[in-house]
């Protein structure tokens, strides 16, 4: 049974990349033979131990420094309960930075309706709609604790992800419980900040 004539081109790709798989094997054989495994079957070479790539419970992996290496039970143990009140205060941030928001939104309404003499002028009541609508003023105080909070979110979220890189599954089943419960604890807050628009 032949190919029909559209399958053609496909399977001489096919074939053509099959051949350069191979030729690609017996090359990383070739310099295996000459003292360089490029294998990925086995735990990359560190200065403090391997690095497995994949999920493990194994000691030995370094943590965010070169002498943080947890080589006891206890030492990981110690790693884990560290990343998990790091966790939570991620979560204490997303509620702070959300109530500061809310009430710099309330405090620039004031503001601007403050400016009026009568409330109930309608210019006044259609600026303050349409600040609601478009991007507050610059306020330095403001803003600036807005970049600094939004700077530390970002840090921890890096930090999370550099104990994640590790494969560790301790540091992972830690990092979302942590989340969680940082959650379950200042989500709310963080819910009711965002409903008061």
């Amino acid at each position: 049974m032949s190919l029909p004539r559209a399958l053609l081109p496909l399977s001489s790709l096919l074939c053509l990349a099959s051949i350069a798989v191979a030729s690609t094997n017996s090359h990383v054989a070739r310099h295996a033979a000459n003292g360089m495994d490029m294998s990925m079957d086995d735990g990359m070479a560190m200065a403090n131990g391997t690095m497995m790539p994949m999920l493990h419970f194994s000691l030995g992996d370094t943590l965010y420094f070169e002498g943080w290496v947890p080589q006891t039970r206890a030492a990981l143990f110690g790693a884990c309960v560290g990343l998990f009140l790091l966790a939570i205060v991620d979560r204490w941030l997303a509620a702070v930075r959300s109530l500061a928001e809310a009430g710099w939104r309330r405090e620039v309404t004031k503001r601007l309706g403050a400016d009026c003499d009568d409330d109930k002028n309608k210019k006044a009541q259609g600026l303050i709609r349409r600040i609601r609508l478009q991007a507050p003023p610059f306020v330095l105080a403001h803003d600036l604790t807005r970049g600094l909070l939004h700077a530390l979110q970002a840090a921890l979220g890096f930090a999370f992800m550099l104990a994640v890189m590790t494969f560790q599954a301790a540091y992972i089943i830690t990092i979302l419980g942590g989340l969680g419960v940082g959650e379950m604890l200042f989500g709310r807050y963080r819910a009711a900040a965002d409903g008061a628009h």
